[in-house]
C-alpha cells in the first residue's frame, strides 16, 4: 500500500477515464498528465493536438468553442477571459507588425478605449470612420491595413451595420472583415453569411444572459486566404520559429491556422484565459439562447412604441421602429427581430438641470436595474454620457449618436407590462 501523502494527492483518480455524463462537465484543472515525454513534445510543437495547459485552453472550453463556432456557422473559435479580450486578441493576430486598422467611430466605448489608448500605446495606428459612410472606410485604407473593425448592431444607439458593403469593401483592399456580433447574437444575424471573416462576441453578454460570468468568443469563419498574398501575412505564411520551421498556414490551412496562433501566441503569452467554470456556466447560458432572445427582442419592441409617444421623450433609437434611419437594414439583417439593447433620449432642456433630470429618471426606476451590462435576464438601464462612453471626448460622443439626454436599455425577461409602468413611474420624474 502507498502512503498516507500519496493517498492524499492520487487516490481514486485515474486520469482520462471516460465518463457518461449527459452534460458537459467541468474540466477544473491548471495542466494535463502526458503519456509520454514524446506526446508532451509533439504537443508543445504543434506537430500534434491535445489538452496541453489550461491557459491555452480547456476542454469544457473546447466544448464552448465548438457550439459557438456551431452557432456563427464558423470552421474554428477561440474562448477566451472576456470580450474585450476576445476584440484584442483578434486585433493583435491579425495586424501583425506595423499594420493599420479601420474601425467604425459607434463602438461600444470600451473598444473605443482599447484601440485609440492601449493599440496606440503598442504603436497600432487605428482610423475611425463613420460606419455609415462606404467612402470613408475605402478612403482609410492604407497599403498597411490589415483588418476592418465594426459592430453588427451598435452599443448603444443599436445602428444596423450594412455588414455586406463594408465586407465587399475590406475584400476589395484584400483584408478581413472582423465583426462584434454582441448584441445581434448568432440567433438574430450570422455575420459570415454576409461577408464577415471573423466575428467575436462578449459571451457575458447574450450568450450567458445570466450575468456571472465574464468570457468571450472569437469565431473564423474559414473565408480569407492568407496564402493569396503571403507577404502581407508573415505570421501565417513564414516559419513559425518558436514551435519549428513550419508556416501556420502550411501546418493547418484555413480555418485552424488563426486560432492556432491566438492560442499559441497571444493567449498563451499575454494570458487572457478563460476559467473551465466560466466556461461551463456560458455553456449553460446558450441552452436557451434563442427562447431569450426572442423574447427580449419583443419585449425591447413593446418598449420602444411605448416610449416612442410619450411626451418626456424627444427621440427613441430602435431599428424595429418605422421612422428609423436604420429601420430597412433591420428588416434585411434581422428577419427574426431587432436588438434588446436600444436607447431613448429625455425631451428635457440642455441646461443647467439637465444632469438633475437624467439622474432623477435613472434613480427613479424600481424594476429595471442600473448596471454596466446587457444581454442579461434582468433589464438593465445605463447612462452612456458618464458611464460606459465617458471616457469619450464630447465629439467622439456626438458622431456615435450620444447625447447627455441618452439613456440605453437592455430588456430582459420580465413582464413586459411592469417594465412599461416602472418608466412611466420613472419619466415623470424628468
Amino acid at each position: 500500500m502507498t502512503g498516507f501523502a500519496t493517498r492524499q494527492i492520487q487516490a481514486g483518480y485515474v486520469p482520462g477515464t471516460p465518463q457518461n455524463s449527459a452534460v458537459p462537465p467541468i474540466y477544473q484543472t491548471a495542466a494535463y498528465e502526458f503519456a509520454s515525454l514524446a506526446e508532451a513534445a509533439d504537443l508543445f510543437a504543434l506537430r500534434t493536438t491535445g489538452n496541453l495547459y489550461s491557459r491555452n485552453a480547456s476542454p469544457t472550453q473546447q466544448v464552448l468553442e465548438e457550439r459557438v463556432a456551431a452557432l456563427e456557422g464558423g470552421v474554428a473559435a477561440v474562448a477566451v477571459a472576456s470580450g474585450q479580450a476576445a476584440v484584442a486578441v483578434t486585433l493583435l493576430a491579425l495586424v501583425g507588425r506595423r499594420g493599420h486598422i479601420v474601425a467604425a467611430t459607434q463602438l461600444y466605448g470600451g473598444t473605443v478605449d482599447l484601440l485609440q489608448e492601449t493599440f496606440d500605446d503598442f504603436g497600432i495606428p487605428v482610423t475611425f470612420v463613420d460606419q455609415d459612410d462606404p467612402e470613408a472606410w475605402r478612403a482609410a485604407i492604407r497599403p498597411e491595413t490589415r483588418v476592418l473593425f465594426a459592430e453588427s448592431i451598435a452599443n448603444p444607439i443599436a445602428q444596423v451595420l450594412d455588414i455586406r458593403a463594408v465586407a465587399d469593401i475590406a475584400h476589395d483592399a484584400g483584408i478581413p472583415l472582423v465583426i462584434d456580433n454582441t448584441v445581434g447574437t448568432p440567433y438574430l444575424v450570422r455575420p459570415g453569411e454576409h461577408g464577415a471573416d471573423f466575428v467575436v462576441h462578449s459571451a457575458t453578454k447574450f450568450l450567458s444572459g445570466h450575468g456571472t460570468s465574464l468570457g468571450g468568443v472569437v469565431v473564423d469563419q474559414g473565408t480569407f486566404d492568407f496564402g493569396k498574398d503571403p507577404g502581407r501575412w508573415p505570421q501565417f505564411t513564414e516559419p513559425y520559429t518558436r514551435v519549428g520551421d513550419f508556416a501556420l498556414w502550411d501546418r493547418f490551412g484555413s480555418g485552424q491556422a488563426f486560432a492556432a496562433l491566438v492560442k499559441s501566441k497571444y493567449v498563451h503569452d499575454l494570458g487572457p484565459s478563460l476559467s473551465p467554470f466560466n466556461a461551463w456556466q456560458i455553456l449553460q447560458g446558450i441552452e436557451t439562447l434563442d427562447l431569450r432572445v426572442s423574447r427580449q427582442t419583443a419585449t425591447a419592441l413593446a418598449l420602444a412604441r411605448h416610449l416612442q409617444q410619450h411626451p418626456a421623450v424627444s427621440a427613441v433609437h430602435h431599428p424595429g421602429l418605422e421612422g428609423n434611419r436604420w429601420h430597412p437594414l433591420a428588416q434585411r439583417y434581422l428577419p427574426r427581430g431587432g436588438p434588446s439593447v436600444f436607447s431613448f433620449d429625455l425631451a428635457v432642456p440642455d441646461d443647467a438641470e439637465t444632469q438633475a433630470r437624467v439622474a432623477r429618471v435613472i434613480d427613479g426606476l424600481q424594476v429595471i436595474r442600473l448596471v454596466a451590462n446587457i444581454g442579461d435576464a434582468r433589464s438593465l438601464v445605463n447612462h452612456p454620457a458618464s458611464m460606459t462612453h465617458s471616457h469619450l471626448t464630447a465629439d467622439q460622443r456626438r458622431a456615435a449618436g450620444i447625447a447627455f439626454t441618452t439613456i440605453r436599455l437592455s430588456a430582459g425577461l420580465e413582464d413586459p407590462s411592469d417594465l412599461i409602468a416602472d418608466l412611466d413611474r420613472a419619466l415623470a420624474l424628468a
